[in-house]
């Protein structure tokens, strides 16, 4: 078991919407996004993440009722890229905005992580529980990133049992600086609040 305080990371804070699309309403958005000149950033890739919680899934009720701070930890790799790092992850909300800090870790720490969990100052003694994995595609209009998630699959790292989904998740993310309610009325489309790993707790827990 490893604190989670570690230095030498990387820190951002970025504004975020998300839009979830049924896989029959992917289309339309696709005609938006040639409509407004959306450029690709890079090649489409999978990202796999395994995300940790207590046993009490405080992480995950934290979430759904959106208290504040609140974190999410998981590692992530890149399986079908040349990247074959994994990184450890910690997503924090508070009031003062959303912060990510980042770490490579070796693949010997990533399984000693699933066998022994990883320490968290506020959550204590957290454990793997679920893998989520999706195909995602990056794109941009002006200032503004997008990344297309489909192909999107939920599995029990216990159990293995698994939940596939056809829908899509899609991110706007824009500099500090940027208003997202001015950004959001140019994207006709509803805003929602989605987590992969709550959606995963719901589906298979």
């Amino acid at each position: 078991i490893r604190d989670t305080s570690v230095t030498g990371v990387q820190t951002c804070a970025l504004p975020i919407y998300k839009f979830f699309f049924k896989s029959e309403n992917i289309l339309q958005f696709r005609e938006f996004l040639t409509n407004r000149s959306a450029k690709k950033l890079y090649k489409k890739r999978v990202i796999k993440s395994l995300y940790f919680d207590n046993l009490n899934l405080e992480m995950y009720r934290d979430s759904i009722e959106g208290s504040v701070p609140r974190k999410k930890i998981r590692i992530r790799n890149y399986p079908k890229s040349e990247d074959k790092n994994f990184y450890l992850e910690i997503k924090t909300s508070s009031v003062e905005g959303r912060f990510k800090t980042r770490k490579i870790i070796t693949n010997n720490e990533f399984e000693k992580f699933k066998r022994n969990g990883i320490f968290d100052t506020t959550y204590g003694t957290c454990l793997p529980n679920f893998y989520v994995s999706y195909e995602r595609e990056y794109v941009k209009i002006d200032d503004v990133r997008i990344s297309i998630d489909k192909n999107i699959s939920y599995e029990n790292f216990l159990t293995n049992s698994v939940f596939y989904d056809n829908n899509s998740i899609v991110e706007l993310k824009a500099s500090i600086n940027k208003n997202l309610d001015i950004l959001t009325k140019d994207f006709p489309f509803q805003k929602i609040r989605f987590s992969k790993y709550c959606f995963a707790v719901e589906k298979l827990n």
